[in-house]
């Protein structure tokens, strides 16, 4: 994993603060890491968690480049070795596998050439939906690997399928798929 060009997702979603440990352990594992968040990520972790852990800027506008001068859904995607997106919403998870691009992290999937991992996290209603499902098996059918979600308890208070795949695991899946690609 060393010196490898990760781009790591963050939606909206209490599971946000497991990223925060995912962002740390890939930097440790000698990843270069940058972090882009949603408006809603923002709602449960702040940015200047993930610069202090990757000491990179974190990426959140689509019109406000600060380093691609043909923005940052092209640069970042240039130069991604693999997307992660941890945790992925129900909504990303639409967007993706209907092609919508109305921000940074929904464009930079549209973007990108690199392989795509998704660790969905919702209460276990909507991960049940019929609608989440099918847009799971589209995104499988489409080449996105995804890994989880967990059973558990959840911040809801409920007990059963939506909680993020822990950190390890998606590190370990994150290795195997780096190491495909050597």
């Amino acid at each position: 994993m060393n010196g490898r060009e990760i781009l790591l997702g963050v939606t909206g979603g209490i599971a946000a603060y497991k990223s925060a440990d995912l962002a740390s352990k890939l930097v440790q594992a000698g990843a270069r890491l940058t972090v882009v968040m949603t408006e809603a990520a923002g709602q449960f972790i702040g940015a200047t968690t993930f610069e202090a852990l990757t000491g990179r800027p974190v990426y959140r506008e689509l019109f406000s480049p600060k380093e691609h001068f043909l923005g940052e859904h092209i640069g970042l995607a240039r130069r991604a070795e693999l997307m992660v997106v941890a945790p992925a919403s129900a909504d990303f998870l639409a967007k993706m596998a209907h092609g919508l691009a109305d921000d940074l992290l929904s464009t930079l999937a549209l973007a990108v050439t690199c392989p795509i991992l998704v660790a969905p996290a919702m209460n276990t209603e909507m991960w049940r939906k019929s609608p989440v499902q099918r847009n799971v098996m589209q995104l499988e059918a489409d080449g996105i690997d995804v890994i989880g979600p967990g059973a558990g308890w959840l911040s809801c208070g409920q007990v059963g399928a939506g909680r993020m795949a822990e950190p390890a695991e998606i590190l370990a899946r994150i290795e195997v798929k780096l190491a495909s690609q050597a």
